[in-house]
């Protein structure tokens, strides 16, 4: 790198560093703005090569674009992780009754997998909590698919016994699945 190439990057950062933010601010919070065009020039150093020195505001909105197009995912990606980790599986954000409700529904689940016994209660945890399918269930346990489901219809019928409502329980949560012939 050349002190010519430092300075000839800080003219165009400063000519441009502001109109690329309020690009990002069109698109998404001031903080995820902020960053996106702070790594937009980041991008640019690292490529200044291809970077095109007579025109390069195009070039500029192009990285803007991709970087908040990853900023999205990555953020869809942690409210996808954060639901299943809460058990909610959803995006949206239910009102307090709502969030009441549920919260005494998934104590009551709760309670009736505690009343179960261990083993009926480490297979729906496989398959609920886990969200493992009958092969891996099966790897994980030195059985065949065919004993994972069948066992597993057998947990989740006394689960719904525990609950009172005989085969709704466990389909909150995954469905039901046939031994296949």
């Amino acid at each position: 790198m050349t002190v010519l190439d430092r300075h000839r990057f800080e003219r165009m950062y400063a000519a441009h560093f502001d109109t690329v933010l309020r690009y990002c601010l069109r698109r998404s919070n001031r903080e995820n703005a902020l960053d996106a065009a702070v790594e937009t020039f980041t991008v640019a150093w690292r490529r200044r090569r291809d970077l095109p020195w007579e025109q390069p505001l195009p070039w500029l909105y192009g990285v803007a674009h991709k970087v908040l197009g990853n900023q999205w995912r990555s953020s869809l990606r942690q409210r996808r992780a954060i639901a299943r980790l809460q058990g909610t599986g959803g995006d949206d954000d239910p009102g307090p009754e709502v969030q009441v409700v549920r919260a005494a529904e998934d104590q009551e689940v709760l309670d009736a997998l505690a009343d179960l016994r261990p083993d009926d209660r480490e297979l729906i945890r496989l398959a609920a909590w886990e969200e493992l399918g009958r092969e891996e269930m099966a790897a994980l346990l030195g059985c065949s698919a065919n004993a994972v489901t069948k066992r597993l219809n057998r947990a989740l019928d006394r689960l719904g016994a525990q609950l009172g409502q005989r085969r709704q329980a466990g389909s909150r949560f995954f469905r039901r699945e046939r031994t296949p012939a």
